[in-house]
C-alpha cells in the first residue's frame, strides 16, 4: 500500500477539492493580523503550552515527559452525548470538563500515589484500575474507557521495548520533529490517524503531532527546546479548533453541512465531511502561518519563529475562552480514538 500524504500535503490536497468546507482568504488575513498583534506575547511561544495547561507537572520534574505521553495517548473524544451530561473531575477545588478532565485525573492519580506515569505500571493496568484513575465526579463516565485502556497498555508496552521511558523511545528519532512523528506512527498503531479521500491516502496524525509538540514545549520550558523540522508539524486537527476557525471567518461550511451539524448528526471517522473539516483546518492554519511570517518579515524586517503548533496552542484555549460567543457554531461529532 502506498504511503499516505503527510499532514500538510494532505490538508492542501483536501482543501483544493473540498465540497463542503472552504478556506476564506479574507478570514486568513484577519487571523494573521490578529496574531501579528500578539507576535511578542508569550501566547505565541513554545512555552505557552504550560500556561494553557496548568495541570501538567513542572517541566523539569522526572515525570513530566511520561505524563505527556500518558495524556496524549488517551487524548481523544471528550465531547458529551448531551451538554447537560458532562464528565467532570474536580482537582484542588476546580471542576474540569472535556480534555482537562483527563489531565486532572492523571495528576490526581499521581498525588494519590498511583504510578500512572510508569510504563511498567500502565502497560499492564487493569480496566478496573483505569476506571478508578479516570473516575468522574458524577454518573457520566469519561467516554471510550475500553479504547483508552487498550491504547494506554499498547503504548506502555512499546515504551518498555524501547528503553522504558518516553524520553528513551523518542530519542531514537534524534532531534527531528518529522522523524519523531514517523517513529510514533510506525511503532504505535493507535496513532495511525489516516483516511482515504477521493482515492488518495492521506494522514492527519493529530495525536502523534501533538505528542511531539508537547514534548517540544516541555523541553523548551526546560531551556532545551531546539528541535529540527518543527515547521513540518501542522495544527492538530480536532473538533474544537475548526469551530474557532469558522468563528474567525477562516473556514466556511456549506449550508448542507452546517444543517447536519446543527441537527447533531454523528459523522463517522473517515466520512468525506469529517475529512474536509480536518483537512481544511490544517491548510487554513498553514496559510495563516505563511501570511503571518510574511507580515513579520515585511513590517519588522525579522524572521518569524511562529509555527503551526504554536498557532494551535493559541487557538485551542481561544476556543475554550470564547465558547459562549461561538456556541452558535456547531462542532462536528465523530467518536474515534484519533482526536
Amino acid at each position: 500500500m502506498e504511503s499516505p500524504l503527510p499532514p500538510r500535503e494532505s490538508g492542501q490536497f483536501v482543501a483544493e477539492r473540498s465540497l463542503d468546507v472552504f478556506v476564506e482568504e479574507a478570514g486568513v488575513r484577519a487571523a494573521a493580523e490578529m496574531l501579528y498583534a500578539l507576535r511578542h506575547s508569550e501566547d505565541l511561544s513554545a512555552s505557552g503550552w504550560k500556561k494553557a495547561n496548568p495541570l501538567a507537572p513542572e517541566p523539569c520534574s522526572d515525570q513530566a515527559l511520561n505524563w505527556v505521553f500518558v495524556v496524549d495517548t488517551m487524548n481523544f473524544s471528550f465531547w458529551p452525548e448531551k451538554e447537560s451530561q458532562q464528565c467532570e473531575v474536580t482537582y484542588k477545588g476546580t471542576t474540569y470538563t472535556g480534555y482537562m478532565t483527563l489531565c486532572a485525573a492523571i495528576t490526581r492519580a499521581m498525588e494519590e500515589g498511583i504510578p500512572i506515569t510508569d510504563p511498567e505500571y500502565f502497560s499492564q493496568i487493569s480496566m478496573k484500575e483505569l476506571e478508578h484513575v479516570l473516575r468522574s465526579d458524577n454518573e457520566t463516565p469519561m467516554p471510550m474507557l475500553k479504547e483508552r485502556h487498550q491504547v494506554l497498555t499498547e503504548g506502555g508496552r512499546v515504551l518498555l521495548q524501547h528503553g522504558g521511558t518516553f524520553q528513551s523511545f523518542i530519542s531514537r528519532a534524534g532531534n527531528d520533529a518529522q522523524k519523531m512523528v514517523e517513529l510514533i506512527v510506525e511503532k504505535i498503531p493507535s496513532y495511525r490517524d489516516e483516511a482515504t479521500y477521493q482515492g488518495k491516502r492521506i494522514a492527519f496524525y493529530k495525536r502523534a503531532q501533538i505528542l511531539v509538540a508537547d514534548y517540544w514545549g516541555t523541553m523548551a520550558a526546560r531551556g532545551e527546546g531546539r528541535m529540527a523540522n518543527m515547521d513540518w508539524i501542522t495544527m492538530f486537527a480536532d473538533y474544537r479548533v475548526p469551530q474557532a476557525l469558522v468563528y474567525l471567518g477562516v473556514l466556511r461550511y456549506s449550508d448542507g453541512l452546517l444543517q447536519s451539524l446543527k441537527n447533531g448528526e454523528l459523522i463517522g471517522s473517515g466520512d468525506q465531511r469529517e475529512v474536509e473539516i480536518r483537512g481544511c483546518s490544517i491548510w487554513a492554519v498553514e496559510k495563516i502561518k505563511d501570511l503571518l511570517c510574511k507580515l513579520v518579515q515585511d513590517r519588522d524586517g525579522q524572521a518569524c519563529h511562529v509555527n503551526s503548533a504554536i498557532i494551535d496552542f493559541y487557538l485551542w484555549p481561544y476556543a475554550k475562552k470564547h465558547h459562549k460567543e461561538m456556541a452558535h457554531i456547531p462542532i462536528h461529532h465523530t467518536r474515534c480514538i484519533y482526536y
